[in-house]
Order: structure tokens, then sequence, then C-alpha cells
């Protein structure tokens, strides 16, 4: 599948961008029904170094931390949009409800979160600061969401 790996791989992939000096730049989350919001977002996240990798939530995490309703999209179909983006170079799934342990284990350059997220609260943050890394927010695209696109389907074609 090209750009979508499993979780040993992508550490033996890290080590060889480590290896070129690449500056590895992470984020993570759910990318549910992909939208022009989360590629702005990507864009501006690929734009703070040489490699992006996208840590995507598997189904199972995804029902724990969104409810039974999610996801819309299964895991396989998100992390292969996903690694379709010029901007991304990898993706892979994990399976916990944050992503401390694939953090940890990729221990990214730069780690990136939504500007939803205060710098305080980001998962990871420690592991990235304690080897010289950094860590930054992206402002959101107003009015482009997952869920501002699953209301309007449920709007039009709901059956009142």
């Amino acid at each position: 599948m090209g750009k979508v790996y499993t979780q040993p791989e992508l550490i033996e992939q890290r080590r060889e961008w480590k290896k070129q000096n690449k500056k590895v730049v992470f984020t993570n989350g759910v990318f549910d029904i992909l939208h022009r919001g989360h590629v702005e977002y990507l864009i501006s996240a690929k734009k703070l170094g040489d490699v992006l990798i996208i840590g995507v939530n598997t189904d199972a995490s995804v029902k724990r931390n969104k409810g039974p309703l999610r996801p819309i999209v299964n895991e396989d179909d998100r992390a292969f949009l996903l690694s379709q983006l010029v901007c991304v170079d990898a993706t892979c799934l994990f399976d916990e409800d944050t992503p401390l342990n694939i953090i940890s284990d990729l221990v990214p350059d730069v780690l990136v979160k939504g500007a939803d997220y205060s710098l305080e609260t980001i998962v990871g943050r420690d592991v990235v600061e304690q080897v010289g890394g950094t860590v930054k927010t992206i402002e959101f695209v107003p009015d482009r969401s997952t869920t501002n696109i699953v209301e309007t389907i449920i709007s039009r074609f709901s059956t009142k």
C-alpha cells in the first residue's frame, strides 16, 4: 500500500530518515470523512519539516474516544486516503487511546496538533522536547469539520 506502514516498518523507516538527516514531523488523529480542513492542516504540518508521518487511530480506538457511531470510514480506508496526499510521507495505525507509544517509538523532531489543544495538553510533548524537538499547534480552517459534514448529511437526508 505504499506509504501505509505497520509500526515496526515505520520505526525502521524512521531510522533511515534519521540517518539522512531528515526532519520528521508527526501528527495524529482520526481523520474520519477526509475534508479540506484536514488537508490544509496537513499541508501546514508538512511545511515544518522534510517528512510528515500521520498516526491514525484504529476503529476500536475511535469508538473508545468518540463513541459507538464512529468512525464512519474504516481504519484501512482512512490510512490509505491520507497516504495518497502529496504532503504525507507515511501513515500508521495505532490502537491505543493516545499516540504516546508511537510517539515514544518514533521520537519525531516536530510534534504537531490542532490549535484546539494547548501545548501543555499535547500527548508526547515531553518525549519530543527531551531530545530537543519542538511541539507546535496549527490553526484550523473555520467551519470545516467531520462533525459539520455529518450534521449536514443528517439535516438534508433524515426523514422528519
